[in-house]
């Protein structure tokens, strides 16, 4: 009897290890079935996508290894890891969410294409495991400077490959990924003699000796207004408190950000040969006797992004670059030009208004913020004839023509691109003023004040109260120079600015 209760046990223990590697094998069979191109693309497909991954260095059609690189190669962590396990069972219940409540047209692919997206579904261990050697005999000199950079401080930078080489896995004919050199291409058909004469406090055009660039300038009447937002605003932050009650004085303001045809004149007329050490630049810039301007280095990778130039705003040059400009400016047409004080700022862009924007509308209804307002979107009619943001932006600057004016005729005051002030930026500045103060600026800080958002934020971020300020080492991460570049950002896009013209003497603003 015993014996066979022992017979038994083992019959019944060896069928349920066999159900088990059963299990086992399909499970492992269902798991490397969702793992290939074909499950992948069962829910990711878009056309555009296949078509820049086959044209991409990845497939086999356009490398000399003869090697395609599959989906799950970047888009998860290397197998036999946890960290691959848990990553596709995360992704494999957003993908279910997202087949339930989203349709395939209404998903915004371009943005996924950025890289601000693509640092979240790409993994740097997995780029490393395939690439071993960080050297090849191809790589060039720039490319030899910036991975042997990368690999001295890699664990301190925090970097992902993908910060350099959004174009591996999918194919970007705009991607840039190397030095400019040389002028940069602007329209000289007509060059301006001399500046414009400014008699009157109304809008006038600057227009630059020497060049083919004008600027918009629109006259702002001096007044009172209350800075920040009270505690009872939608989204407020501490750092918008305490409001003050501050008087500003007139002064001309750019109708819209600098833009790229503004921006090269600039460029091309002062643009430095090589790398003109920062203190040099900082001592002639300063100097009253020298008449000449020492401007930009060229940069790494084309600026724009592969968005275009022309009239869209000029980006990624630092607050010192904004100032020289504006240094610049000033001597070509005798007036005082700068950037604006934060003050100045957030009186233009309120036009008169103390609501959160200066259109209608609260933050808690454009926001995308919310469980019901990601399943069923946002109301977006007002609020997109008059921002470029997240979603309208299509990822990338937009020119000045596709929004309104304010109450004061200015453009893009909120989102396209943060703007720089002339204030360092201090979370308790407020708390410094008094009220009545008039044309206050807080030179005391580390960072420089920026305003407006820019084109990837939310709607909360972009009330005409919210403050924001430079991260000049974040901003800076991958640049391989040393030292680092004094004009051009290499890890943030989204920054530009727009200048003040004082009010010439003999004018009357009143």
């Amino acid at each position: 009897m015993l014996k066979s209760n022992k017979k038994k046990f083992f019959l019944i223990a060896l069928a349920w290890i066999a159900v088990g590697v059963l299990i086992t094998l399909a499970f492992d069979d269902m798991w490397e079935r969702t793992s290939t191109n074909e499950s992948c693309m069962a829910c990711h497909f878009h056309e555009k996508a296949d078509n820049a991954w086959k044209q991409s260095k990845h497939h086999s059609s356009n490398n000399k290894s003869g090697v395609t690189t599959d989906c799950a190669a970047c888009h998860l962590p290397p197998k036999g890891t946890m960290a691959h396990f848990s990553a596709k069972a995360r992704m494999g219940m957003k993908d279910l969410w997202s087949y339930m409540t989203k349709h395939k047209d209404k998903i915004n692919w371009e943005r996924k294409g950025e890289l601000e997206y693509a640092q979240k579904i790409v993994y740097n261990e997995s780029c490393k495991k395939c690439h071993t050697n960080l050297f090849p005999s191809e790589l060039n000199d720039d490319g030899l400077k910036a991975h042997l950079y990368y690999e001295e401080n890699e664990e301190k930078l925090g970097l992902q490959c993908i910060s350099c080489h959004l174009d591996a896995g999918h194919f970007n004919p705009n991607y840039k990924h190397g030095k400019m050199e040389g002028l940069a291409v602007v329209d000289n058909a007509i060059k301006y003699d001399t500046a414009a004469t400014v008699k009157e406090f109304k809008n006038f055009t600057e227009t630059v000796p020497g060049t083919s660039v004008t600027i918009n300038m629109v006259a702002v009447p001096g007044g009172d207004f209350t800075i920040g937002s009270p505690k009872s605003e939608p989204y407020h932050k501490n750092d918008e408190a305490p409001q003050k009650k501050i008087s500003v004085s007139p002064f001309f303001m750019a109708e819209v950000e600098v833009t790229w045809n503004q921006y090269w004149a600039f460029y091309n007329e002062t643009m430095s040969e090589g790398r003109t050490p920062p203190l040099v630049v900082y001592a002639n810039n300063s100097r009253p006797d020298v008449d000449a301007i020492t401007g930009p280095t060229p940069p790494f990778g084309f600026p724009d992004q592969g968005w275009g130039m022309g009239n869209r705003p000029a980006i990624t040059m630092t607050h010192y670059a904004a100032e020289t400009f504006c240094q610049w400016l000033s001597m070509k047409t005798g007036k005082k030009y700068r950037l604006p004080t934060e003050a100045e700022w957030e009186y233009a862009a309120r036009g008169g208004t103390e609501t959160p924007y200066f259109f209608e509308g609260s933050p808690k209804k454009y926001t995308n913020e919310g469980f019901f307002k990601k399943i069923f979107g946002v109301d977006t009619t007002s609020i997109n004839g008059y921002i470029i943001y997240l979603n309208n932006s299509d990822s990338k600057t937009q020119e000045p023509s596709k929004v309104k004016a304010n109450p004061f005729g200015l453009k893009n005051m909120l989102g396209n691109v943060m703007e720089y002030c002339a204030d360092k930026y201090n979370a308790d500045a407020y708390g410094k003023w008094h009220d009545g103060d008039k044309n206050p600026i807080c030179q005391e800080g580390d960072e420089y004040v920026v305003r407006g958002g820019y084109y990837m934020d939310d709607a909360a971020n972009l009330r005409c109260a919210a403050r924001s300020h430079t991260q000049n080492d974040a901003w800076l991460k991958t640049d391989p120079q040393n030292p680092k570049s004094i004009w051009w950002y290499s890890d943030i896009k989204g920054i530009g600015f727009r200048v003040v013209c004082e009010v010439p003497e003999g004018v009357n603003a009143r």
